[in-house]
């Protein structure tokens, strides 16, 4: 079965002017509509590959009807939305999954000595089995992901156990064992299975059922990929990354998000092609490692095929909370994508870390605005009166004096401010939106999240992006991130460099411009 296009909605799909209220610039959003997880990450013959959870005709997530969305980039940053790519039938609907590009044709569903791509996902509302609405099924593209193809044999995989979630498939190609590997999510556990041909499936193992404190809600979204340790290709560790829904309050014994609703927690390990060995063992809550301490980030996965020239290990997530994810004041549209991050380990004082970094493609957007080094703030002084930051970038250095207190006030007015700041006695790295703009929609929303962030050589360093009603900001070179939406109102442009209760030293300070991201027609 062919997934057919019509050019009519290509028209139509670009209706929207990316100029609406709280839009983002150089985030990633569809024209128009709901989208939430990323899907199918792949970069295959010079594109990146961005699918996405799409409602097409609401700016609600209507499930029953979900499609995968589809853009591509060359560079990750400049991105061209394309008619959806996997659309719903009577096998049910496409909910999230993975895609990878078949290089040696192990599937058979290109010419000989040909390659393409293979998508792999959850059909959700599936009648193959009763009582268990999901499975995985297949598609396949021979035009760069323009067009798909329902695999005839659909589905590949079906649940073996009882519960009925049974989703999110992630495919990759583990060259240690000459097969393909897939990492899905059960509900309490993710499940490993392998496979010859992205066909047939062999169940491997499980991860997470017998793991004291990690569970609450339904385990999403899974992730499993291979990163250098301190960047020395010789000496690799795994990661195991996950999503967890919302409980809703749940109970407090339960492990909740540093900012609570949704979040995303991972573990570092070895993977031998079969089964995933967490190095740390969990005794408390307190060992669980989060992989971002504000609302905003769900669902991130890696994207499949970058070239082994660039070694980089890339994701991207969804800027987004499942406790108020269908009520953003955002009316066009609603959901966008973070900035791609590309990711690092760490050893740090603590042990292995995760670490995000903004990939460095977006420095083709930068329009440097101002640049200071070497001043003393004291509180009362403003030496940013002038500038304005609707789509920004500022990267600051701190050496820490006498102030208790210090940071920046963004989307500035009379009446609304949001506060990246730094407690200099509790060490702690903040993001207060409070009082940031709308946020009737939701009693959690008004909030302040903070993660812990020591000095290093007495220095706090920062790396915030500002776009619309998004934040998000890097600590320490990605030691520390929080993920955030704000809503203040156009006039909201100011910008403030602040100090409180003494002075502190600006090393540097560099503020830029961002230029928008789409390719238009």
């Amino acid at each position: 079965m062919c997934i057919s296009k019509e050019n009519k909605f290509i028209k139509n799909a670009r209706i929207g002017s990316y100029e609406e209220k709280y839009r983002p610039q150089f985030h990633y959003s569809p024209a128009k509509n709901w989208m939430n997880d990323p899907n199918g990450l792949v970069y295959y013959e010079g594109e990146y590959h961005l699918f996405y959870q799409h409602t097409v005709n609401s700016t609600s997530p209507d499930f029953p009807r979900m499609h995968w969305g589809h853009a591509v980039s060359k560079d990750l940053v400049h991105w061209e939305e394309l008619p959806p790519a996997i659309t719903p039938g009577e096998d049910g609907a496409i909910f999230s999954g993975s895609a990878v590009a078949d290089m040696n044709n192990t599937s058979g569903f290109f010419n000989e000595e040909g390659s393409g791509l293979v998508a792999i996902y959850t059909n959700e509302g599936n009648q193959a089995q009763p009582g268990k609405p999901q499975v995985q099924s297949l598609s396949y593209s021979r035009d760069q992901g323009r067009t798909w193809t329902r695999f005839e044999g659909n589905p590949v995989l079906l649940p073996a156990s009882e519960t009925a979630d049974f989703r999110d498939p992630k495919v990759f190609w583990h060259e240690e064992s000459s097969k393909w590997v897939m990492a899905l999510a059960a509900r309490d556990r993710i499940e490993f299975y392998t496979s010859e041909d992205l066909r047939a499936w062999s169940f491997a193992s499980e991860f997470g059922s017998t793991v004291p404190f990690v569970h609450r809600g339904v385990f999403e979204c899974p992730d499993i990929f291979q990163v250098p340790v301190d960047n020395d290709p010789n000496n690799k560790k795994w990661v195991l990354s996950l999503s967890v829904g919302d409980l809703n309050g749940g109970n407090m014994s339960d492990p909740q998000p540093p900012a609570g609703g949704s979040g995303m927690m991972y573990f570092i390990g070895h993977f031998d092609g079969q089964s995933f060995i967490s190095d740390k063992i969990i005794e408390s809550i307190h060992d669980i490692q989060w992989i971002d301490f504000g609302s905003d980030f769900y669902a991130a996965v890696t994207w499949n095929g970058i070239p082994k020239e660039d070694g980089r290990v890339i994701w991207i997530g969804w800027m987004n909370n499942w406790r108020y994810a269908n009520k953003l004041p955002s009316l066009e549209w609603r959901g966008n994508m973070s900035l791609p991050r590309e990711i690092q380990l760490r050893t740090c004082l603590g042990g292995l870390r995760l670490i995000q970094l903004p990939v460095k493609e977006l420095s083709k957007l930068r329009n440097p605005m101002s640049t200071l080094t070497d001043l003393v703030i004291k509180p009362g002084d403003n030496l940013l009166s002038e500038v304005t930051a609707l789509k920004a970038e500022i990267i600051a250095e701190f050496e820490i004096g006498t102030a208790i207190e210090f940071g920046f006030k963004l989307r500035k007015s009379s009446s609304q401010e949001t506060i990246i700041g730094y407690d200099v006695v509790n060490e702690a790295l903040f993001l207060d939106r409070t009082n940031a703009g709308s946020a009737d929609f939701h009693p959690d929303f008004a909030a302040k999240h903070t993660v812990t962030l020591k000095p290093e050589h007495k220095r706090i360093q920062v790396t915030i992006y500002v776009d619309g009603s998004n934040i998000e900001l890097f600590g320490n070179e990605g030691i520390a991130v929080i993920t955030d939406l704000v809503f203040p109102e156009p006039e909201s442009q100011g910008l403030e460099l602040y100090a409180v209760g003494g002075s502190v030293k600006v090393i540097s300070l560099q503020i830029s411009d961002m230029t928008g991201l789409w390719v238009r027609e």
